[in-house]
């Protein structure tokens, strides 16, 4: 039973979904990390796929770029393919000066001022909480790993290039956001109002304090900390 933007059959989902936005972060994952992996979903080259890690079943698919796209997509794992917990594995940019590039940061909440959530079912609050209980696995795999997780609020954006906001002072320091990212607000959303879990990590790919940014390739292939422990916690 595909839907209109998933190509997938009933039971092709493991019950834990990895979420990254690149279709090719999707496939390195898949190729990488995964045992038996096999692509279950092309349509529109939102690749998802599904394997082992460590003898459990998972599977990771892409989200494509911003909350209109993960929105579809996820809502659709949730309600039409029984997905119980997407993990987002994504790439930030650091407003706080304490995160370096590919420090990797635990979104405890997801600060936004877009509509998505109104428009979606009259939700008013611009700050959502992911899954305590996902959250909590995720810490345990980055500790066990040996990995530090930086945990905070994060900012979910609407608009990449963006002008007449102050985000070091308007959204750092007065909504205290570590980072920026454009996904984790409509996702959250979707998962509470679906009864299903959520969350999120991020890799710093860039800053607002430094100049440093990672490249797209690196993007892509090089973000395995975070890859490891949402495998891990999954």
């Amino acid at each position: 039973m595909a839907t209109p933007h998933i190509g997938a059959e009933p039971g092709d989902f493991a019950k834990t979904v990895l979420m990254p936005g690149d279709p090719l972060r999707a496939e390195f994952i898949a190729k990488t990390f995964l045992t038996d992996a096999r692509l279950v979903t092309s349509v529109r080259n939102i690749y998802g796929f599904t394997g082992t890690y460590n003898g459990k079943p998972i599977s990771v698919m892409a989200s494509g770029m911003g909350m209109a796209s993960i929105g579809i997509y996820s809502y659709e794992l949730f309600k039409e393919y029984d997905v119980e917990n997407i993990i987002r594995i994504g790439s930030a940019g650091a407003y706080s000066p304490d995160l370096k590039l590919y420090d990797v940061v635990l979104a405890t909440g997801a600060y936004s001022e877009s509509t998505f959530a109104k428009t979606q079912n009259g939700e008013t609050a611009d700050t959502l909480l992911p899954s305590a209980v996902l959250n909590d696995k995720l810490r345990a795999a980055g500790e066990k790993l040996g990995i530090p997780l930086h945990e905070g609020i994060i900012h979910s954006s609407d608009v990449f290039y963006r002008k007449g906001l102050d985000y070091l002072t308007e959204v750092r320091d007065e909504k205290h956001c570590l980072a920026v990212e454009m996904e984790s607000f409509a996702l959250f959303h979707n998962a509470n109002i679906l009864g299903k879990n959520a969350a999120c990590l991020l890799t710093i790919s860039d800053s607002f304090v430094y100049p440093e940014k990672t490249t797209a390739e690196e993007r892509q292939n090089s973000f395995t900390q975070m890859m490891k422990v949402a495998l891990e916690a999954g």
